[in-house]
């Protein structure tokens, strides 16, 4: 997250200063007129600018014999910027998109941004549910339908995305993602996957 952007959010957060942003935003007053206008003493009028002016909200004009504050909306608009930004950031590839390329539901994509980094799996889910989400991820992306896999190359599939390829197979099996006969693998149907 950009720090310029916590800063901001930062100096934002208290009652007092969105008063003075929302009367700033009419036109530049000074510390005695915002002061009369809040019912705040001059002295906590100053303090509150100075955290604003120092999150690049507000700036300092002369105006004889005042000195007068005004909003910077260039920075208000820059942070709405900052916000989408952030928020494709935090979500990376729609989040895993599900294989009809549609963003997956909330719980999944929550689940797999959770479990993956790097495009890697960090780790196996102990939950059940959480861990359900995760294989069928990997039945999905790591192995076609209709295919026969040899145990081998079942493994290779998964080391690529964690070293512990044999409980990934098993899990994958005994959960219902994949079937196992003479040693060789296949993907399930997806109708028998469990929900």
């Amino acid at each position: 997250m950009d720090e310029g952007l916590l800063r901001a959010f930062k100096a934002l957060a208290d009652a007092s200063r969105l008063r003075i942003v929302g009367l700033l935003v009419e036109r530049p007053l000074s510390v005695t007129e915002l002061a009369d206008a809040l019912g705040l003493s001059p002295g906590t009028v100053v303090h509150h600018l100075k955290r604003l002016e120092g999150a690049g909200l507000v700036e300092a004009r002369p105006r004889h014999p005042y000195v007068e504050y005004a909003l910077r909306l260039e920075r208000l608009q820059q942070i709405g910027r900052d916000l989408g930004r952030a928020a494709t950031q935090a979500e990376p590839s729609a989040v895993l998109p599900g294989p009809d390329g549609r963003p997956r539901p909330a719980f999944e994509a929550k689940v797999l941004r959770s479990f993956f980094e790097g495009g890697r799996l960090a780790s196996i889910p102990a939950q059940e549910k959480k861990r359900r989400v995760v294989l069928r991820y990997l039945a999905e992306t790591v192995f076609e339908a209709e295919r026969v896999y040899p145990e081998k190359e079942v493994n290779q599939r998964l080391a690529v995305l964690h070293p512990d390829v044999a409980s990934l197979r098993r899990h994958l099996v005994d959960e219902g993602f994949m079937t196992r006969a003479a040693g060789e693998y296949r993907r399930a149907p997806e109708e028998r996957w469990p929900r």
